[in-house]
């Protein structure tokens, strides 16, 4: 048997418009972004001579739609584009229609018209900040949403009736072209120590992919007279809401802490294995998701990748990562060694589709190449 596809359907209460969708995730692969295509259903009769169109939008909402603070609405509109679909503007036969969209207009029948967007290369990937269990209302996101409604003009009063809203993600997937793997290493000397402490951390690779295991490796060499007493070893997620307020989350989504000891004098070399997935952070508030579909499962957020000529401040949420490795030292004050903007990408292999002590630290920063 061949596989069955997928088909996303919504219809409006009042039966006059209907939307039909192939995919819900669009991917963007830096020099190209999936196009978004579907087909819209009309019922002739329930249209009583209204017009059908269809918009695709982009919104950063920041706080719930009746949210205003100081004359400053917290949903900003980011793009919107419009089509009419009927009466159509050329003959649908005449158009160029993708595959699915090809058999959609084949099994619904002459009632059914095509409707494509692309999307402009400014525009951010679709990201939302995981809200708390009790939290109600809309969440801090980047959303992209497919409208399809009927009324007498493109700019008449909209029925609730009459419209249909899809929710769709733009999702970011970064090519497999690998970079120099980071590593950094640092020195550490203590008051009544002749000798410092050696310390050096560096990773497998440069990127890594929803799923995969992070591999830490850290070498230390203690010639000083001091006792580490632990070793933590971290991946943070760092979130940082462009635009309005500049606020940044910066939430650990995976952490290892075996108790490990070195006395003075002695060496450590030992790879850390961490597993930054959103299962093991459900219930965590301000965790950077990559969007949200209702009753569909997603994953930690994507890295942002910035285009050239594109500012950040439209991104509406900038998403990076760093593997921190803390050294608790006693007596000593808490500093940290990191990898700053850790990379991780949307999906491999898509083709189509408070210490009391303290802690040693590096002071580089390891920033991989934007890809």
């Amino acid at each position: 048997m061949s596989p069955k596809n997928v088909v996303f359907k919504k219809i409006c209460k009042d039966k006059s418009v209907g939307v039909y969708m192939g995919r819900r995730d669009f991917v963007d692969r830096i020099d190209s972004v999936d196009p978004v295509d579907g087909v819209i259903i009309i019922d002739p009769e329930a249209l009583q001579g209204r017009k059908v169109f269809v918009t695709l939008s982009c919104t950063f909402r920041y706080g719930r739609d009746d949210m205003d603070v100081m004359g400053i609405a917290f949903r900003r509109e980011l793009y919107l584009s419009t089509r009419q679909v009927y009466p159509p503007l050329q003959d649908r036969e005449k158009g160029i229609h993708t595959r699915m969209q090809a058999k959609l207009l084949r099994k619904l029948g002459d009632n059914a018209y095509p409707f494509f967007f692309e999307f402009p290369d400014n525009l951010p990937c679709s990201v939302a900040l995981q809200p708390a269990p009790h939290d109600v209302g809309k969440q801090c996101a980047v959303e992209f949403e497919i409208k399809a409604f009927s009324a007498e003009s493109q700019d008449a009063k909209i029925r609730k009736r009459s419209t249909v809203k899809l929710m769709i993600r733009k999702v970011q997937y970064a090519p497999e072209n690998e970079g120099v793997a980071p590593s950094v290493e640092t020195t550490r000397d203590f008051v009544m120590s002749d000798k410092p402490l050696l310390v050096k951390a560096s990773l497998d690779k440069e990127m890594y992919y929803h799923g995969e295991v992070v591999n830490v490796h850290v070498s230390i060499t203690n010639n000083s007279n001091k006792n580490i007493k632990n070793i933590i070893v971290s991946v943070d997620q760092v979130a940082t809401v462009v635009l309005y307020s500049n606020d940044s989350y910066v939430k650990s989504v995976a952490i290892e802490e075996p108790g490990d000891s070195v006395s003075p004098g002695a060496t450590l070399q030992k790879v850390y294995k961490l597993l930054p997935v959103l299962a093991n952070n459900r219930e965590r508030r301000g965790i950077a998701l990559d969007g949200k579909l209702k009753h569909e499962d997603t994953n930690l957020a994507s890295s942002s990748i910035i285009k050239e000529g594109v500012l950040k401040e439209v991104m509406g949420i900038m998403v990076s990562y760093r593997v921190m490795v803390k050294l608790i030292v006693g007596g000593e004050m808490e500093e940290e060694m990191e990898f700053q903007e850790f990379k991780r990408s949307y999906l491999k292999g898509m083709i189509d589709d408070e210490d009391e002590d303290g802690n040693v630290s590096g002071g580089d920063d390891m920033a991989p190449k934007e890809k």
